[in-house]
């Protein structure tokens, strides 16, 4: 597992419209491993990709560090479940952060109000980069996939 961007595969986002993501929208780029996570706002909402609900842990794993880089700590992934008993993962800098959610959404709860996935202590890296790819570089990126 990469020590800044907690994966075992250095190319595996972004995971939607890949060439598209990284030809239009600013990456976050692993120091470490070279991974590219988006960590574009959404036009819609402001909000960057680490906001919104995941399907599994493994992917809200795959944006945890773009979420501990806006917010210079480490975040928490937290397990929520709907009132249909549908599953979802979403990160949230501080459990209070949580707690406001679900005060907000009645409909939701988080049996275990704390983090599934979390790193101990945040860091900086020096070679990360946060910029968008030249067209060569998604090039190289997507034929390493």
């Amino acid at each position: 597992m990469c020590e800044e961007c907690y994966s075992t595969e250095s190319r595996i986002t972004p995971l939607l419209k890949p060439c598209d993501c990284l030809r239009n929208h600013t990456q976050y780029i692993c120091g470490t491993c070279g991974r590219c996570i988006c960590i574009e706002k959404d036009s819609h909402r402001g909000l960057q990709r680490w906001h919104f609900p995941f399907k599994t842990l493994e992917i809200a794993k795959l944006y945890l560090r773009t979420a501990d880089f806006s917010m210079k700590k480490s975040c928490g992934i937290y397990e929520i479940e709907d009132k249909n008993g549908r599953i979802f993962y979403k990160i949230f800098p501080e459990p209070e952060d949580l707690i406001q959610y679900l005060n907000k959404n009645k409909t939701k709860k988080c049996s275990l109000k704390k983090p599934l996935f979390t790193v101990t202590n945040y860091k900086e890296y020096p070679k990360t980069e946060i910029r968008t790819l030249t067209k060569s570089e998604m090039n190289r990126y997507m034929s390493e996939r």
